[in-house]
């Protein structure tokens, strides 16, 4: 078993990767273009915190899903989570569960573990290695 664990890692790191670019390309979507339609995001300009935020996300999103730049385009995603978190939701309350906070800390510590372990063997940056 720990030699198919092992052996798939790599390509689990790539899924890891993809999943989590995915996830910030499609809130940079939705923020930017309104697609699909979200109350929340309806009134968001692009020079808004929101909107900045859903530059991040669409950019360094789609960079994160092909894993090109990927290391320096997790760590600003980690950080763009990390201010999000206290900028928008710990002032709600202490607790992620109250705050609604629970996916940008998740989020946070994904990107900093893909800042840390890379892209993965399926990707662009291991391509131009």
């Amino acid at each position: 078993m720990d030699r198919i664990a092992a052996r798939s890692q790599p390509y689990l790191l790539s899924l890891f990767r993809f999943v989590a670019g995915l996830m910030f390309f499609h809130y940079g979507v939705a923020k930017l273009f309104k697609f699909p339609p979200v109350e929340m995001f309806a009134d968001v300009t692009p020079l808004s915190l929101w909107g900045i935020a859903g530059m991040f996300e669409f950019v360094a999103g789609g960079l994160l899903m092909i894993g090109l730049f990927t290391r320096p385009a997790a760590f600003i995603l980690s950080g763009e989570m990390a201010f999000a978190y206290f900028i928008e939701h710990m002032p709600h309350s202490f607790f992620p569960v109250v705050n609604d906070g629970a996916l940008a800390i998740v989020l946070c510590f994904a990107c900093l573990f893909l800042a840390a372990a890379g892209s993965g063997p399926i990707s662009v940056d291991a391509l131009r290695r």
